[in-house]
């Protein structure tokens, strides 16, 4: 238990110290990264999730097989595949992204987007019958009735926006990948975590966390404040 208090002592003095110098430029790269990355997942996302909610086709089911698999991609894999594509000798290698921000909100938003995709076709797949025939009997362009969808669903689909915000957040396996963990360029709070666990810096380590924790409660009260906003009108 001493050791414990120990290392909790450390993280609060790590803390006390402010976001300066290496901590917040770490903290501004993770805020950087993530919130791009959950963008792009909610701008594609939502969108085919909507699509796939409301349609009728006959390869459905099996996209919504594919879909579901998508949101429990292991992060390694999907990193290891992108690093295939960006590599020097790879497909895109001439576009020199690997071991750069972009190549980590790419590898974050391939995580995030199939669970964007998953929930929010699922909120609107369940909209009742009627309101669905209610909606297709309006006279007006499919993207503006996937509007009114969201509209209706819309606290779940606020729930779909904080659990790909959550996914791209925590996300350290695909980010160490294809981004590193190198100082002032890539290097992240989840990898920080990593790599000050590894040199035993554990005061250091749990201050991370706590700051990490610290932005997921900030941003996922703001989607809850949202949530409840609507409901109560």
């Amino acid at each position: 238990m001493g050791f414990v208090l120990e290392v909790l002592r450390d993280a609060l003095e790590a803390l006390s110290g402010g976001l300066g110098g290496d901590l917040g430029a770490v903290v501004w790269l993770t805020s950087w990264i993530a919130l791009v990355a959950t963008g792009i997942a909610v701008l594609v996302g939502i969108p085919l999730g909507t699509v796939l909610g409301l349609g009728e086709f006959r390869a459905k089911r099996s996209i919504t097989v594919l879909v579901n698999t998508a949101m429990g991609m292991p992060p390694v894999l999907a990193g290891l595949v992108l690093l295939l594509l960006l590599w020097r000798g790879g497909p895109f290698g001439s576009w020199g992204l690997l071991f750069t921000p972009p190549a980590m909100v790419l590898a974050q938003a391939t995580l995030a987007i199939p669970i964007a995709v998953g929930l929010t076709a699922a909120a609107v797949g369940g909209l009742p019958p009627a309101a669905k025939e209610q909606l297709a009997a309006f006279r007006l362009p499919r993207w503006r009735r996937g509007a009114v969808a969201v509209r209706e669903v819309w606290p779940a689909v606020g729930g779909a926006v904080a659990a790909a915000f959550g996914r791209v957040i925590s996300e350290v396996g695909a980010v160490l990948i294809v981004g590193g963990n190198i100082r002032g360029e890539t290097r992240v709070l989840t990898t920080a975590i990593v790599q000050e666990t590894r040199q035993a810096q554990f005061g250091q380590a749990l201050a991370f966390g706590f700051v990490l924790l610290g932005m997921a409660l900030v941003v996922n009260a703001g989607i809850t404040w949202l949530q409840f906003k609507d409901s109560a009108q």
